[in-house]
């Protein structure tokens, strides 16, 4: 090998490892957040696009600089919907990887289940359920000091849809609800609220989270002859109970999903039997539907059109529970650093008017999850597609 040609290769050699040093000194030191979601498994719906868009936002973030010069690390495990696995992985996020917060978990069973977690190890836990359990402590009618959550409430939802039958001259319905954490807490508000909003409840069937035929359960509820028809579950068995009324010539009674229907992949699974179907859901869902004042506009097309081009498949309402929850994260880590303790106190008295892809948030002392019914809006599935209902 001649002398010009060795030279030539050190040079090169020379400049690649500077720029591996570059690289590598791009960001001084990290940030680490945790995440759980249920990717794999019964509740693979959520979670997926919850981790995607996790993922795209660390990746965006880092990109142009991190956080303050520092970059963010997510590490995230997929509990695959087990509540053992996630009670594990959340400990494990905390005591080994010694993560500043958790965003997560994906379904509320399971964030009830990890709250004795993060509040032992005083961990800013950023829930991507929906139950207003997660942030309700009972016993003492305040929030758990440090949880949060992302999703509207179920009660909000329950609200939004009351609202809704009032407008159209309803107050007899029936509702039906799956016995799992999140059905379960959505037919408590279902109940709970109904006097207040003049609802009559004519018939409360309930089913499991594996069942694949609700039409015994449809038909006493056709016997009743209520004038609408509420679901209360996610996943497989709205779209179940959905083909199942559709099948029994029920379409002359409205019915209505919880916002867990916020996926256009039930509407496609449906094959035609969800045209009709009512359900209230956020902005993220209908960004080109919203009008250009509409506060979430601008927040809700970028992530729009971010996640489709990133991995060409539809948006749900599932994947922008990440994005909030790790947004407001992210502010914090902006404002305070990674210490717990101001991580938290930063999220409770400082996410205020935080446009978001699920609402306008305002985090207080007294409510960690700060929305309230008019993050919702009521749509109505239309020619294969969401449409703003009357």
């Amino acid at each position: 090998m001649t002398l010009r040609r060795i030279a030539i290769i050190a040079t090169i050699c020379f400049f690649g490892m500077g720029l591996l040093v570059s690289q590598a000194n791009a960001f001084e030191g990290e940030y680490k957040v945790g995440a759980v979601f249920s990717v794999t498994g019964r509740a693979s719906f959520l979670g997926d696009p919850e981790k995607k868009t996790a993922e795209m936002l660390a990746e965006k973030i880092n990109a142009a600089g991190g956080i303050n010069g520092k970059k963010l690390e997510l590490v995230i495990y997929d509990d695959e919907g087990d509540a053992t696995k996630c009670n594990l992985a959340v400990k494990k996020l905390i005591t080994r990887d010694k993560v500043c917060a958790v965003i997560g978990p994906s379904l509320s069973g399971l964030s009830l289940a990890v709250i004795p977690v993060v509040e032992k190890y005083k961990t800013p836990l950023v829930s991507c359920a929906a139950s207003y359990k997660i942030v309700h402590n009972e016993k003492t009618g305040k929030p758990y000091k440090w949880v949060f959550k992302s999703p509207q409430s179920d009660s909000l939802a329950v609200e939004a849809i009351y609202t809704h039958l009032k407008s159209r001259g309803i107050n007899k319905i029936a509702i039906i609800s799956v016995t799992s954490g999140f059905g379960a807490s959505g037919r408590s508000e279902l109940i709970r609220l109904a006097p207040e909003h003049n609802m009559n409840i004519v018939a409360d069937e309930k089913y499991g989270p594996k069942d694949t035929d609700m039409t015994a359960q449809l038909t006493k509820i056709k016997g009743k002859a209520p004038s609408a028809i509420i679901n209360w579950s996610i996943g497989p068995t709205q779209v179940t109970v959905t083909r199942n009324w559709r099948d029994l010539g029920m379409a002359g009674i409205p019915l209505y999903q919880s916002h867990g229907f916020g996926s256009r992949k039930n509407i496609k699974l449906a094959a035609g039997a969800a045209e009709g179907v009512f359900c209230p859901l956020g902005a993220c869902n209908i960004a080109e539907l919203l009008h250009a004042d509409h506060p979430q506009k601008n927040v809700a097309m970028d992530y729009l059109k971010s996640y489709t081009a990133k991995y060409n498949e539809p948006l749900s309402s599932f994947g922008g529970h990440s994005w909030d929850a790790l947004q407001m994260v992210v502010k914090a880590l902006s404002n305070v650093g990674d210490d717990k303790t101001k991580i938290r106190d930063y999220l409770e008295n400082n996410i205020t008017n935080f446009v978001g892809q699920h609402g306008v948030f305002n985090y207080s002392s007294n409510d960690h999850n700060g929305l309230s019914k008019d993050a919702f809006n009521i749509v109505v599935v239309k020619d294969g597609d969401w449409s703003l209902a009357d």
